[in-house]
């Protein structure tokens, strides 16, 4: 049988469950990655080294960067500095003083932040009742997640690490918006033109303010690798699979996944110590998305 947004089958139900692990763990890899690599070149690694894989994917699948329309390089090009550059920097820095718990849940927001953004900048979408009643049980979790005490560790820098991580994750939010005004245009090459936008703005960045780095260790470079091919490049093409094939719908019950896999990573492997109210934070957040995704979820499992 075809996949449908009806029935999206069980490969896609495979690719999104492992979609979510790939997404979750990116975060503690990110981690790992900061043992041996500043911030910034971490960063410019990751975006360079995810470019080259996604060009090579593109150019597999017939869609070279020159398929990119006139009218569709500023977008491609806002997406790979607001929306993929700026928020990858933010991330790595925030990494060095909060947990990448913290950061996963941070990014598991999302969906709360669009809620907003949807309402001023698409209002063609419609903002009902139930996507305000998510926003504000959202909310209240993202105050828990910012609040005092939301981490055990990182210092005097700890409250500028969790703002840099929302901070990142209001960046994706707004490249949301941009991607989906954006005209019609090959996905894969959209999402290779971005990672190149990124490479460009964060390769001098790291060089001047980081420098070459004078070693290579190997965990942290492994880290790199597989931020950069896994969460970065391959799963772009399992995402526009599963939209292509099973809906964007579908392809949101991702959001539930990838922060509770960054905080098993984190708190399994890393031994990150996460006090309880990150937990309330994490139920609250994903609560919120499930009141404002009620409506659309429970019509696709209804088909």
């Amino acid at each position: 049988m075809t996949p449908s947004p009806q029935s999206p089958g069980l490969f896609n139900w495979i690719l999104l469950l492992g979609l979510g692990v790939i997404w979750g763990a990116a975060f503690m890899s990110v981690a790992v990655a900061l043992e041996g690599f500043g911030p910034l070149t971490v960063a410019a690694l990751r975006v360079t080294l995810g470019a080259a894989g996604l060009w090579a994917i593109a150019l597999v699948m017939g869609q070279p960067l020159r398929t990119i329309p006139a009218n569709g390089r500023f977008h491609v090009i806002y997406v790979g500095v607001a929306a993929t550059a700026l928020p990858f920097m933010l991330l790595s820095w925030g990494i060095t003083h909060v947990p990448s718990a913290f950061a996963g849940i941070a990014m598991g927001a999302l969906p709360i932040l669009m809620v907003p953004l949807v309402w001023w900048f698409s209002p063609e979408e419609g903002i009902g009742p139930r996507r305000i009643m998510g926003l504000i049980v959202g909310f209240v979790g993202l105050v828990i997640l910012m609040g005092p005490g939301a981490v055990t560790e990182g210092g005097p820098l700890a409250t500028w690490g969790r703002i840099a991580c929302l901070a990142a994750s209001f960046c994706y939010a707004f490249g949301s918006i941009v991607t989906r005004r954006a005209p019609k245009m090959p996905p894969v090459a959209f999402g290779a033109g971005t990672l190149v936008a990124a490479a460009v703005v964060l390769v001098p960045l790291a060089l001047y303010f980081e420098g070459w780095p004078k070693a290579w260790p190997l965990t942290p470079m492994l880290a790199v690798l597989y931020a950069a091919l896994l969460p970065t490049a391959l799963a772009s093409v399992i995402r526009v699979r599963i939209i292509t094939t099973a809906g964007s719908l579908f392809m949101s019950l991702v959001n539930y996944m990838v922060p509770v896999w960054a905080a098993i990573f984190g708190v399994v492997l890393l031994s990150e110590a996460l006090p309880p109210q990150l937990y309330t934070a994490l139920a609250l957040i994903l609560a919120g998305i499930a009141i404002a995704q009620s409506r659309q979820i429970g019509e696709m499992f209804r088909r």
